[in-house]
């Protein structure tokens, strides 16, 4: 991403946090005249300590300074979480991170990592890089959600699936949040390696591909670990919850370790195990 890619981002950002930011929160009068929902933008300068013009500017995107302290302030009065704040700053700030060299060839994860899928024997568990690639899952996986052997690796995209696949759609019960919820972990990487050109051409193809994306991604939801119960609608096994964790797997490749642990005090355990013990057909 260049840096008026860079710039359009964080301008697209800002916009929709301020649009979502209701006055009676931050200790402003509701008003009766307001034209458009949120807060107007002398609003949020106020709060910040900054002037009207130079916040216009910087959410118009335009190319100006901006120093840590003053950003820090739009977030604070922009009421940004921590997740939130580390993307702003990531693109409206010059130390980036840079794309990662060779990340185009074929991922392998390493015979430790994989050990560990294999004694998550009863929870489903998949590994995927920052560009959201499946690089790595377990049995327990390919029987909950699809099997992922029959992909080729360029299909194996979490994003992609999401949209893309009927065995992901019919699966997750609320499937828009569940979605909203790995869009917002995917926004937390875009920001963070914003001069991957990469994540400019995936997002179009997103948006040109499948209708109701852009809505979604228009949310501006930014986590890097969304605390996720998540129920399933499974074709054999019924009704499913799951409590989603996920952990960063230190090396350069940034990888991450997503793994659904049956919820407690239901029955989601015995019918995994049910079919994950049952041979397969294939």
């Amino acid at each position: 991403m260049n840096r008026q890619a860079r710039l359009q981002a964080l301008s697209e950002f800002l916009k929709k946090r301020r649009e979502q930011l209701m006055p009676e929160t931050v200790g402003l009068p509701a008003g009766t005249r307001r034209r458009t929902p949120g807060l107007r933008r002398e609003e949020v300068a106020q709060l910040a300590g900054v002037s009207t013009t130079w916040y216009t500017w910087l959410e118009q995107g335009r190319d100006i300074q901006v120093s840590a302290s003053v950003l820090d302030c739009v977030a604070t009065a922009l009421r940004l979480t921590s997740d939130e704040r580390k993307y702003i700053f990531s693109l409206a700030m010059e130390s980036t991170s840079a794309p990662t060299p060779g990340l185009e060839r074929t991922l392998e994860i390493n015979p430790s990592l994989q050990r560990i899928l294999q004694e998550l024997r009863y929870c489903p568990t998949i590994v995927t890089d920052r560009r959201f690639r499946i690089v790595g899952w377990n049995e327990a996986a390919s029987r909950v959600f699809l099997d992922f052997n029959s992909l080729h690796a360029e299909d194996r995209n979490l994003i992609r699936l999401l949209f893309g696949r009927k065995d992901f759609r019919r699966l997750a019960v609320n499937w828009e949040h569940f979605a909203l919820d790995f869009l917002a972990i995917f926004r937390a990487y875009y920001g963070r390696y914003v001069e991957d050109e990469w994540y400019s051409s995936f997002l179009m193809e997103m948006r040109e591909s499948y209708p109701n994306f852009d809505s979604l991604w228009e949310q501006s939801r930014v986590s890097l670990a969304p605390d996720m119960l998540i129920e399933f609608r499974h074709a054999a096994a019924g009704k499913m919850l799951f409590q989603l964790t996920s952990l960063q797997v230190q090396g350069e490749d940034d990888l991450r370790c997503s793994i659904y642990t049956p919820a407690a005090d239901t029955k989601t355990e015995s019918k995994l195990r049910k079919l994950v013990d049952t041979p397969s057909r294939n």
